[in-house]
């Protein structure tokens, strides 16, 4: 702070002299630093060129003040990082020099503090705010351009949305498959209420019950779910919302579970030793409020903003339609043209490689639309809604410099439920010094959810997503910089493009072939073969 103080008075200083000095020479003809126009004498007043140095100098200031906030905020964050490991380091009893270790089930938890996201505070800039407008811009301009497109080629003038009502048809079915879910996850609010006042009555076979009934509810209460996709062949965009609410709330469910057992487990131990005291569950308008909120790991408490702003709410959700009308426009006009004839017509691999390079600007402006859309717009107009004040949905991911650094700023929401349920519990279970095997579960789990994601969603299992993300994903992990640079990040954005490029493409691909080339298999086959790479080898012949 001293360092950008004395920047500012400096410039203070140094434009408050260089204004006498012209006004000394006034009378003699320059050339003005900032508006690099001739000038002789008074045809041209001072108070012009006054004010745009001033205005220039504020610009300045105002930068360094951003700048200054966006390093205090970075370095407190790297800090309450290092102290929080140093102290669940220092937490860790060793027993006669062995790495296993006991942990305490509070330490190292998460802390939820009042604090926006952060492009939210970048918007505020003039300068971010102008990248905002262009891209808004770009979309005026793709409307423009598909709107005369079809008027010339199609002689119609309405804009064609088709795929947005086919993408959002049958929504009375997801409707109807979203409250079955979520009556089930009160459902589970109840069994555990049940048996956190009940456990004590029984002894440990009533522990062992509910655990192996818990195990059996996340593995077979999505079936529902997936056979309501299958019976009414709901369209991607209906799956994906049905499927990723499924997702979601078997992490929250497991959230909720993980943070309170522990919790009622020491309340039994205190009420031995003080009988008044009894193991209760929480009330269950914690438990539904931490059903709606953004956030994947559960708290009896959150920080809170003291209203709400409609007008914010309204802007949030006004963008997200924005988002979906945006990439409507970006498959319409970039990518279905290309890949509608698939089947077709014959398909090489010079075809196919040119399809992969046309892919990569159109792949990574859908990655754009679904980070704003999802992780911004949509999580900020549900934490306005609810008052949630913790808001850091995800980092500045745009700066990393490693695959590793990405992964774990993209979408701090998941990264944070993986971090404290999957690789904490696995080292938990292993021991302190297989953070390796923690890291690959967690990736293993990852790759495994995306691609079940993406199999429900699309309607066939075409496992790319799986191969990037669990094969060449895994080993970028591990790839960091020892002097993280310019060109580590460079290459990072090269391999988001490139990854973009081929997930569009091979689904686009694989998604007008099941339309355009007969069935080969009549049986649950035809759901795991590629149609795409049959088509290609029978058009070959």
């Amino acid at each position: 702070p001293d360092v950008a103080k004395m920047e500012v008075e400096s410039d203070f200083g140094r434009a408050s002299r260089e204004h006498n000095g012209d006004l000394v020479r006034r009378k003699v003809p320059q050339k003005d630093d900032d508006t690099d126009v001739q000038r002789s004498g008074p045809s041209l007043s001072q108070g012009v060129i006054k004010q745009l140095r001033m205005q220039k100098l504020l610009d300045k200031i105002q930068r360094k003040r951003l700048d200054f906030l966006r390093q205090v905020d970075s370095q407190l964050g790297e800090l309450f990082d290092e102290v929080t490991q140093e102290v669940d380091t220092l937490r860790q009893p060793h027993a006669n020099g062995n790495a296993t270790v006991q942990r305490n089930s509070k330490e190292g938890q998460k802390i939820f503090v009042p604090r926006d996201s952060i492009l939210t505070d970048l918007l505020e800039m003039q300068h971010i705010q102008t990248i905002y407008h262009i891209f808004v811009a770009i979309l005026i301009v793709l409307m423009i351009n598909t709107f005369v497109y079809d008027i010339v080629d199609k002689g119609s003038w309405m804009l064609n949305f088709a795929m947005v009502s086919f993408a959002f048809d049958r929504m009375p079915i997801v409707l109807h498959t979203w409250m079955y879910l979520q009556l089930s996850t009160i459902a589970v609010f109840c069994a555990f209420n049940h048996w956190a006042h009940n456990r004590t009555k029984y002894g440990a076979w009533f522990d062992w019950l509910y655990f192996v009934g818990y195990l059996g509810y996340l593995s077979g209460w999505g079936w529902l779910p997936l056979r309501q996709i299958w019976l009414h062949s709901l369209p991607p965009t209906a799956a994906l919302i049905v499927v990723c609410e499924q997702v979601r709330m078997s992490m929250k469910v497991h959230s909720f579970v993980r943070e309170n057992t522990p919790k009622v487990v020491e309340a039994v131990k205190a009420s031995a030793e003080v009988p008044e005291k009894r193991p209760l569950c929480p009330d269950f308008s914690k438990y539904l409020y931490f059903l709606f909120a953004p956030t994947l790991v559960y708290r009896d408490e959150y920080p809170r903003t003291p209203s709400i702003r409609w007008n914010y709410v309204v802007n949030n959700f006004a963008q997200v339609v924005g988002c979906l009308v945006y990439a409507n426009f970006v498959l319409v006009r970039f990518m279905i043209p290309v890949f509608q004839n698939i089947g077709k017509e014959p398909t090489s691999s010079k075809v196919l490689v040119l399809a992969i390079f046309g892919s990569m600007l159109p792949g990574m402006l859908v990655l754009f639309l679904i980070f704003f859309g999802v992780l911004h717009s949509w999580l900020n107009a549900f934490a306005e809604m609810l008052r949630f004040a913790d808001r850091q949905f995800y980092k500045d991911w745009w700066n990393s410099t490693s695959f590793a650094g990405y992964y774990r700023s993209w979408n701090v929401v998941v990264h944070d439920w993986l971090y404290y349920y999957i690789y904490k519990d696995v080292m938990l279970l292993l021991g302190y010094h297989n953070k390796t095997y923690a890291a690959l579960s967690v990736f293993v789990l990852s790759a495994l959810v995306h691609e079940y994601i993406i199999a429900f969603s699309l309607g066939f299992f075409y496992p790319v997503l799986l191969c990037m993300f669990g094969g060449i994903g895994l080993v970028l992990f591990f790839l960091v910089p020892q002097q993280p640079s310019r060109m580590w990040n460079i290459g990072l954005w090269v391999g988001l493009f490139i990854g973009m490029g081929l997930l569009m493409c091979l689904y686009c691909q694989e998604w007008y072939a099941r339309k355009n080339c007969p069935r080969v298999y009549d049986s649950f086959a035809d759901y795991l073969v590629p149609r795409s790479l049959i088509c290609m080898m029978q058009n070959a012949r």
